[in-house]
């Protein structure tokens, strides 16, 4: 089976190729090897690929830097959809879209289900929404919504922690966001099983399950490596950014519930699993 994955060069695509099932043969196109906004390169990539499935996964996700360019956020995030879509369509495939938990306004006191209004509070926010709409344009498209990602591949959280943490005294993490942070592997794993069971085209959360807060995840990083930087809370107010984050955008997998099951394993699990990645990596030390 021929998969494609448009940005192959980040860290869900790093993730993908590395827990490729064996029957399939995938080809992972970094942003060199196709720029999703240029629509006449993305028919023609895909017109000779013929895959049975194209993942998406590039985006502009760097949130403040959407904030201040919202329309290349749109023409990359919506726009670059649009034309995947149509182009994988052309070509016979099925496409999976890759969503965020910004198209919701963080506001509900529960855990987000799919069927939940998106009210987006940031041009990011927006212009995943606008990746949905396109997505639904198709006829053989999963939407499929994540969230707080790390991983190898690429800039993450758990990098970023660690690495202050070995060179500062203290550290002060926003303490009043909360979500669902989610190792790259286990995500890769599931979109796999969403490709090989999934019982129809639809919007999916898969998320890891359980929550915290940046300060929780942050603490959970420093004591996992070994490390005794001590981690005190701060409210985001204390930390601005130009980007509004949603306060608390915790996404409940519930379409997975019902029909194949959650698989998505715990937080905690997917921080376990990549610090021993680390580890290994680095020989020893996370």
């Amino acid at each position: 089976m021929r998969v494609a994955v448009t940005g192959g060069g980040g860290i869900l695509g790093t993730a993908l190729a590395r827990t490729r099932p064996a029957r399939v043969e995938l080809t992972s196109l970094r942003h060199a090897e196709l720029d999703v906004t240029d629509r006449e390169r993305t028919f023609s990539t895909f017109a000779q690929l013929r895959p049975a499935w194209v993942i998406h996964a590039a985006a502009m996700t760097d949130v403040d830097r959407c904030e201040s360019e919202p329309e290349r956020a749109l023409a990359i995030n919506g726009g670059g959809t649009a034309n995947v879509v149509a182009a994988a369509e052309e070509a016979g495939a099925r496409t999976i879209v890759l969503s965020s938990d910004y198209v919701f306004d963080g506001t509900k006191r529960e855990p987000y289900v799919e069927d939940d209004p998106p009210n987006p509070i940031s041009a990011y926010g927006r212009s995943k929404l606008a990746a949905e709409e396109a997505a639904r344009a198709g006829k053989r498209v999963h939407v499929v919504r994540s969230q707080w990602i790390f991983g190898a591949g690429g800039r993450n959280f758990v990098d970023t922690i660690l690495k202050a943490a070995r060179e500062k005294p203290q550290l002060k993490v926003v303490d009043d966001q909360r979500g669902c942070p989610t190792w790259s592997v286990h995500l890769a794993q599931g979109l796999w099983q969403l490709i090989e069971k999934g019982p129809g085209y639809d919007t999916w959360h898969m998320a890891a399950r359980g929550s915290a807060t940046w300060f929780e995840f942050a603490r959970a990083i420093v004591a996992g490596a070994g490390l005794s930087t001590p981690v005190v809370p701060c409210t985001t107010a204390e930390y601005p950014r130009p980007a509004r984050r949603p306060a608390r955008s915790v996404l409940r997998n519930e379409r997975l519930e019902l029909t194949l099951g959650d698989f998505m394993p715990a937080w905690e699990e997917g921080l376990r699993g990549y610090l021993a990645e680390l580890r290994g990596r680095d020989g020893g030390g996370a």
